[in-house]
């Protein structure tokens, strides 16, 4: 079990948690005036990579707050969490 470490509530189990996907993509300001394929792109294009991740998710079972999470997607490490609107930390093995 993943022991997830909540920006505001310390670290829980993974049973709190909901994972959001990718994190910092923007949503488009007028989706109106985006073609089917760029809306397509945006719903359903993301990065999946093997290694280390920036992530959203939501403690749906304690604060029910947003956060980011970098985790690595195949060993399941976590490096570090922070709120929405924080510095993006680099990832780990790589320069900012």
């Amino acid at each position: 079990m993943l022991l997830i470490p909540c920006p505001w509530c310390g670290p829980r189990e993974e049973t709190e948690f909901a994972n959001g996907g990718e994190a910092h993509i923007a949503r488009p300001l007028d989706p109106t005036l985006l073609s089917e394929a760029e809306w397509g792109e945006y719903v359903f294009l993301r990065d999946n990579p093997k290694g280390w991740m920036r992530e959203r998710w939501v403690h749906s079972q304690g604060c029910r707050r947003w956060f980011n999470l970098v985790r690595h997607t195949v060993t399941h490490e976590i490096a570090g969490a922070y709120p929405p609107g924080a510095p993006r930390p680099p990832l780990p093995g790589k320069s900012a």
